[in-house]
């Protein structure tokens, strides 16, 4: 096993890991031994799609992740679910639903792969592809209710506060 490979391993190991013991939620010592087993497993498979070279465990960025997803995801993910609630149960709330396509400045697979999925993962929005034009990303999304055409204003509403976040995680 070379290093890059080793590195890779043990990052997803302690992502799948900590995974683990969130979904468990305990630490009696068959769960710990059973969530070091399933973990193992599934870094020794899939390490290779989920950690590229170039990558692989930082601290810093592990512990920014998690303030990024207890605080600025979580954030977000209360108040997208608050407005599809307000939506569902008010008949006479419009919806305008649509797709729109906003600009990012992430510029990584990572940073990327985070922001589409934290966009998709609130209530409300659906990011549905990733497209690289003149050497910038854009997103194109499903939007719930577009109210915003500028596609700049449009973008910071959906986006604004997560991109800034995932940037925090991968700088």
């Amino acid at each position: 096993m070379g290093k890059t490979k080793g590195t890779a391993v043990i990052s997803t190991f302690v992502f799948c890991f900590c995974f683990w013991l969130i979904v468990t939620w305990s630490v009696s010592a068959r769960d710990l031994i059973l969530g070091v087993l399933v973990s193992l497993a599934a870094a020794l498979f899939s390490a290779r799609f989920f950690v590229h070279e170039d990558a692989g465990f930082h601290l810093i960025r592990f512990l920014k992740s998690i303030f990024y997803a207890l605080f600025v995801f979580m954030g977000e993910l209360i108040k997208a679910n608050w407005d599809v609630a307000k939506r569902s149960l008010s008949p006479n709330m419009k919806v305008n639903p649509g797709i729109v396509k906003v600009s990012t400045d992430c510029k990584s697979e990572y940073e990327l792969a985070m922001l589409a999925n934290s966009i998709t993962l609130t209530p409300g929005t659906i990011a549905m592809d990733i497209v690289e034009e003149d050497e910038k990303n854009y997103l194109y999304i499903h939007w719930i209710d577009v109210a915003e055409l500028d596609r700049e204003k449009a973008g910071d509403a959906i986006k604004g506060t997560l991109e800034r976040g995932v940037k925090g995680v991968w700088k």
